[in-house]
This record gives structure tokens, C-alpha cells and sequence, in this order.
């Protein structure tokens, strides 16, 4: 069974940075796509930022120019390095996989928080 885990969330004052990484379990999984989505209160889950398995990102426009997404292959982890924080990125950051047959994989979800 293939296991997300995801780790680097907190709470954080505003213009502060957060590094997230969520690591995928099964080694012998064939990973695709990586990236990061993030649902706020009352808002439906968002894409924040994708990687392909050759490098190619793609940002959501909120995020473009703070946020940077990364992968190692090597250990099966994406990464989000996410500088200059605002108090409306706070939410639950959520990883998630595809494998080359397009089926997805979701980790558990960290929070984010920032304080103004």
C-alpha cells in the first residue's frame, strides 16, 4: 500500500518561510506527477504546485514568486519551500502523487498557519 507522509507544517508569523516535504513509502511505486494542493475553511481544496518527473512546474498564481516546489527522486520526496508567508496561505497542505497509470495518491494533510 502506497503511504504519503507529510512533515514541516506550523505556525508561522507573516513574511516568515515553511518548508514541507511529504515522502512516499513504496519504492517500487512509479511516481509521476508530485505536488501540493491546500484547502482553507470553507474552500475547496486548490492546486498550489506541481513537478513533473523531468522537473517541469507549474504554479498557481497566488503562490508564483514565493513558493517553490522541488523533488528528489532518489528518496520519493517532493518538497515546498514556501518564503514571504501571508496570513491567506494558511490551510491544510495536502501532497499528492500519480503513478504512470494516472491514479492518485493523497497524504494526510499538515497545517500551515500564519499569523499577521
Amino acid at each position: 500500500q502506497v503511504q504519503l507522509v507529510e512533515s514541516g507544517g506550523g505556525l508561522v508569523q507573516s513574511g516568515g518561510s515553511l518548508r514541507l516535504s511529504c515522502a512516499v513509502s513504496r519504492t517500487a511505486f512509479s511516481i509521476d506527477d508530485m505536488g501540493w494542493y491546500r484547502q482553507a475553511p470553507g474552500r475547496q481544496r486548490e492546486l498550489v504546485a506541481i513537478i513533473s518527473n523531468g522537473g517541469r512546474t507549474n504554479y498557481a498564481d497566488p503562490v508564483k514568486g514565493r513558493f517553490t516546489i522541488s523533488r528528489d527522486n532518489a528518496k520519493n520526496t517532493v518538497y515546498l519551500q514556501m518564503n514571504s508567508l501571508k496570513p491567506e496561505d494558511t490551510a491544510v497542505y495536502y501532497c499528492k502523487v500519480q503513478d504512470l497509470w494516472a491514479r492518485n495518491y493523497w497524504g494526510q494533510g499538515t497545517q500551515v498557519t500564519v499569523s499577521s
